[in-house]
């Protein structure tokens, strides 16, 4: 599909847009606060924690599953927990946390960023939960089949099938056996919370496996996995990279284009507060950052520079007007760009190079594959790599058996986010709703989109929202989730010296955390997309208390122009096996 114009956002019609609206003024539950998660009684465990250590359950998943430890942990945080490892042949290691005394009935399994290849069973924007913070929750998590010192696992096609999309369901199964064994009855309520390549797991599981979860959350979900590791970070690389400060955008000019931007779309809002409202409004052309004569080198850009910011804005394209992602980052996300494609200084690492090489490498090409230097950014290309979007990628709108099995879903993305475009999201919550209908999506998802938020967190936004316990009130009361309060600390700047950038591997979740030890200095609403937080015109602008929900001032573009749009479809998946390092997929599940 080939667009020749400059503008990435076309007009949506605004009939949907209506429509939208009028349904939502149906639904008098959006109008009201939330409850709680339901009161669940503890459930005592039924046997030794130790004795899981000898549970056969070779026959539980697809395959074997063996567990290789049970210990109890007495200091265990929150509460002392049972922590039982294993794994699923061939390698799909697991780690999980029984409470021994406080379960409240509950399973949460957490998701995995960049390429995985480790266990992270930390419950992630679920700060003022309780079941989380009084240690209620068995949880879980698997590394998805590969350790990350693992030399060459990407030559093991059975690894590939654990990472596309069989790790995480597989240790949903091993956990809940286990949890059945330990405790005599299996979990009342399941629950699955990732973000980045966590939100495309999350996402493959409502897609894939429906009855998994009865509840899922999907923030900044990496669902384009192919073109988002290949074009998208290729692109960044390819565009930033010389020899000298006048061919490179550094990190030390990231400050300069942020005000810029800041300058032209901060108050389209109607509240000047450093955050951008709605990049998709926002008229910016980096080229009033261009050094004019006799200006300071260090408050603004050379042509080369401008030139190289305009190019990582308007995304991966062949030349002729045709986009190979859906877009790149948007105005307002400048500040996260360091460290991902934009280095602290000339031939400093950037984490896009690493992404880029390793999907290129050995993922994304059948044979054959091209060095990051020798990558085309062409038709032909985006072809060869498309098979592909039927294994890794997770964009399947139709989520009727998901919702059918009464599952419930909250998608969220920040604006600011650097490393995944949120448009990516915002595309794929308008083709649900385009599949459903309207009024079936809204019976169990929601998407909120947060302003000044970058990846996974982090950024001038109120990024630190409790996630978790709107998802369970939704599934365990009905309570569908309106207004959600987020809050921001102070925090140390992304990609700063000392940090590491792309240690995490493919657009792996690299948010900063919040900073504990200093106080919440904003609070603010957040809405269901499409509705925003607005100022009352009064108040402390830095309190939630002085906001309401409100209708967008216009109708913003929700469908893209790109060389995969309709990758947003039912169908595609394709189900593999292996031999060796080849991949045997077929649409047939395997």
């Amino acid at each position: 599909m080939r667009s020749n114009s400059n503008n990435p956002f076309p007009a949506p019609p605004i009939v949907a847009f209506a429509a939208f609206f009028a349904i939502l003024a149906a639904c008098p539950s959006w109008a009201q606060p939330a409850a709680g998660p339901a009161n669940l009684p503890a459930v005592a465990p039924v046997m030794d924690c130790a004795a899981l250590a000898q549970a056969d359950l070779t026959k539980v998943a697809d395959a074997p599953m063996h567990v290789t430890a049970a210990v109890p942990v007495m200091d265990g945080q929150p509460a002392p927990y049972c922590k039982v490892t294993g794994y699923v042949e061939p390698k799909v290691n697991f780690e999980i946390h029984l409470p021994l005394s406080t379960w409240t009935q509950r399973y949460l399994q957490t998701g995995c960023g960049g390429l995985c290849g480790n266990l992270n069973l930390r419950p992630m924007a679920a700060s003022g939960c309780a079941p989380a913070d009084h240690g209620e929750l068995a949880t879980a998590a698997t590394d998805m089949g590969h350790k990350s010192s693992d030399a060459g696992w990407e030559d093991d096609a059975r690894l590939m099938i654990d990472f596309a999309y069989r790790g995480q369901h597989v240790t949903a199964v091993a956990a809940k056996a286990l949890i059945t064994k330990y405790y005599g009855q299996a979990p009342k309520y399941s629950y699955f919370n990732g973000c980045s390549d966590g939100g495309r797991e999350a996402l493959m599981e409502a897609q894939r496996y429906p009855g998994d979860f009865n509840g899922i959350v999907a923030g900044a979900p990496a669902m384009n996995f192919i073109t988002q590791n290949t074009f998208y970070h290729a692109w960044n690389a390819r565009t930033n990279s010389g020899t000298s400060a006048e061919t490179v955008l550094t990190a030390d000019k990231l400050p300069v284009l942020h005000a810029a931007a800041l300058a032209a779309c901060d108050e389209l809002d109607g509240l000047k507060d450093k955050v951008i409202g709605d990049p998709r409004a926002c008229k910016f052309d980096p080229a009033v950052t261009q050094c004019k004569a006799g200006q300071d080198p260090g408050a603004c850009l050379t042509a080369a520079q401008v030139d190289i910011a305009r190019k990582i804005y308007q995304g991966a394209n062949d030349g002729k007007g045709q986009q190979l992602v859906i877009s790149g980052p948007v105005a307002g996300s400048e500040m996260a760009w360091s460290g991902v494609y934009v280095p602290q200084a000339p031939g400093g690492r950037i984490g896009s190079t690493g992404y880029s090489t390793e999907v290129i490498q050995y993922m994304a090409f059948a044979k054959n594959p091209p060095t990051l230097a020798d990558f085309k950014f062409d038709e032909a290309t985006f072809k060869i790599i498309a098979p592909m979007h039927a294994v890794y990628d997770a964009t399947d709108p139709n989520l009727k058996p998901f919702a059918g099995a009464g599952g419930k879903l909250i998608l969220w993305h920040g604006w600011s986010d650097g490393d995944i475009s949120p448009l990516n999201t915002i595309n794929y919550y308008k083709a649900m709703q385009d599949a459903m209908g309207v009024d079936a999506a809204a019976k169990f998802a929601r998407l909120y989109v947060l302003p000044g938020v970058q990846h996974c967190g982090g950024g001038d936004g109120t990024a630190d929202v409790d996630w978790l316990s709107p998802i369970m009130a939704w599934t365990e009361r009905g309570a569908a989730p309106n207004a959600l309060l987020g809050s921001h600390r102070p925090q140390p700047a992304r990609g700063g010296p000392g940090s590491a950038p792309g240690a995490q591997g493919a657009a792996g979740g690299r948010g900063a955390a919040p900073a504990a030890q200093l106080p919440v200095d904003r609070t603010r609403p957040v809405y269901p997309y499409p509705m925003v937080a607005r100022y009352k015109g009064t108040g402390n602008p830095d309190e939630a208390a002085n906001f309401e929900g409100a209708a967008p001032k216009a109708p913003m573009p929700e469908k893209f122009n790109w060389l995969g749009a309709s990758f947003y479809s039912s169908g595609y998946q394709q189900w593999c096996t292996a031999t060796g390092k080849d991949l045997n997929c077929s649409a047939a599940k395997k």
